[in-house]
């Protein structure tokens, strides 16, 4: 016997129709790329999507065929966000990050036949081309007047807009047809596609506003700064609209200035973003002297939040530090620490340390921890295993690929390595490729980063394990220093010394200029590994 309910679609058209029907007045702020705040309502992005999925029936798209973006977060972006999936075909966002080789691999690989591109990226694609034998149409995201001087054929989103009907029915099909194609920024391969649905689209939009994830509601104000062309700005765009939130899209002002600015004059009181951007901002605050007023919780993923980044936004700007982990392949989200009445009963040194860990599944994922061999380890919050993950909103594949390594007994092997404790806090305690294994022991080079970067002259640093004559492998730092800062390895090393494991301790502190990251922000550990593996030999 099944229930009486009705089978309504979870389709992403819907989001946008429920909020300009219950949010239409709520707004949606972004920096234009050519200049200038541009400010209107869901009601106006709704009616400006609904032309934009007519406009893309005349460059020929149909259900199904690829549409590629390569584009700051921004008012246009979002429109073709709900557009491109709404009208039966997949938005594919890309990464200008990447390397041009990259994009012409994932370019060609989705069989992209049209491209929006911000007018900041185009002599990128000039230059590719003649590479891109499948790609027809380039529409820049500019008015008519703004659009640049080219060698290829260019159409303006603008114009296009103009000449487009706002009359549109967005059509009904089956919750689980492909609606959006994001890519990973593998450090070794080529990038591999993850495939999203309508269905887990909105079910992971709908899990994002739970008040135990990032609880986003109408009442929020809340600034992306995750972009939009990295798997899905976290889902945000989606979430926002079936909240009716106050979406604010910081375009391509990822500084410490433009980033308060937005903050300040929007009464942003939601950031979501990785490490690396909220370090500009705390080091723009303290130069300016300046306060964060508005803002009440912080979400940080893409990479670990430090202890002294979580302290810094708690004393000096009375802001929240919700740490959050997930991957392309989940959505993104899997874990989120979120604020408990446990945590405000703590002392400050206690909470800090537990919102370090990347907090607990949100419902609709199931996480465990395994061994080389697949048999469950304990949740006891010491022992290690390989994360693996399960849910309606984590890929079961890879676009155009059969099966995979990954994917074990219904579960999606993450390539972490972490700890699950009793009351199911996950915490990461490095990459698999990444633990360091000395002496037949187990380091976690995260955690050694996480506390050597709360020294104040340190701006950023990484910890590889490398080849060592007795002990297979032994740690080495490489450190940042911010500008005008001095110190020595003597002083690094003093700093360590007792806030981790005497056999933890780096053999060796090495100074650099800079440290090499994935198009993601991630350190590229694997190209460190290489370049120092003699220091210890």
């Amino acid at each position: 016997m099944f229930g009486q309910m009705m089978n309504t679609p979870l389709l992403i058209s819907s989001l946008l129709v429920h909020a300009e029907k219950a949010h239409s007045r709520g707004e949606i702020v972004s920096r234009n790329p050519e200049g200038g705040i541009h400010r209107y309502t869901y009601a106006d992005a709704a009616r400006r999507a609904r032309k934009l999925a007519n406009a893309l029936s005349t460059l020929g798209v149909q259900p199904q065929d690829r549409v590629a973006t390569l584009a700051w977060n921004t008012h246009r972006h979002y429109e073709l966000y709900y557009a491109v999936s709404g009208s039966g075909a997949i938005l594919h966002t890309l990464n200008p990050r990447l390397f041009p080789e990259q994009i012409v691999y994932i370019l060609n690989h989705a069989e992209n036949s049209v491209l929006f591109v911000d007018a900041q990226f185009l002599p990128l694609i000039e230059k590719l081309k003649d590479q891109l034998p499948l790609l027809r149409h380039i529409v820049v995201m500019t008015p008519a007047d703004k659009l640049p001087a080219s060698s290829l054929p260019l159409i303006s989103y603008e114009a296009l807009l103009d000449a487009a009907d706002d009359q549109y029915q967005w059509p009904e099909f089956d919750e689980n047809t492909a609606a959006t194609l994001c890519y990973t920024s593998g450090t070794t391969g080529h990038p591999k596609g993850v495939l999203y649905s309508h269905r887990s689209t909105v079910i992971h939009a709908m899990a994002a506003m739970a008040k135990d994830a990032l609880g986003i509601g109408n009442a929020s104000a809340l600034l992306p700064v995750v972009p939009m062309f990295h798997v899905n700005a976290w889902g945000v765009p989606y979430a926002a609209t079936a909240a009716g939130a106050k979406l604010v899209l910081p375009g391509a002002g990822m500084d410490g200035a433009s980033l308060y600015e937005l903050i300040d004059a929007e009464s942003v009181d939601l950031l979501l973003g990785v490490p690396t951007v909220w370090q500009g901002l705390l080091q723009y605050c303290d130069k300016e002297d300046l306060m964060l007023e508005p803002v009440c919780d912080v979400v940080i993923g893409g990479s670990a939040a430090p202890i002294s980044m979580i302290k810094a936004f708690h004393e000096k700007h009375d802001a929240f530090v919700i740490h959050a982990w997930g991957m392309t392949e989940l959505s993104p989200i899997g874990t989120v620490n979120c604020r408990t009445q446990a945590m405000l009963e703590m002392e400050d040194d206690e909470r800090f340390r537990l919102q370090a860990k990347q907090g607990r599944p949100v419902f609709g994922v199931d996480i465990r921890i395994v061994d080389d061999q697949g048999n469950a380890k304990p949740h006891d919050g010491v022992a290690f295993g390989r994360l693996q993950v399960k849910g309606p909103w984590i890929a079961s594949g890879y676009y155009k690929q059969e099966g995979g390594k990954e994917w074990q007994d219904g579960w999606f092997d993450t390539g972490d390595v972490a700890t699950i404790d009793e009351q199911g806090y996950m915490a990461i305690v490095d990459r698999a490729k990444d633990v360091i294994k000395s002496g037949g022991e187990w380091i976690s080079s995260i955690d050694v980063e996480n506390i050597a970067v709360g020294h104040p002259a340190v701006a950023e640093c990484a910890v590889v394990g490398v080849p060592h004559p007795k002990w297979d492998e032994r740690p080495l730092l490489l450190v940042v220093t911010r500008p005008d800062a001095t110190l020595t390895k003597e002083e690094m090393l003093a700093f360590l010394d007792g806030k981790i494991a005497k056999w933890w301790m780096p053999d060796d502190v090495l100074f650099v200029d800079s440290l090499p990251h994935t198009p993601t922000g991630k350190l590229l550990k694997r190209q460190l590994r290489d370049e120092y593996q003699g220091v210890y030999q």
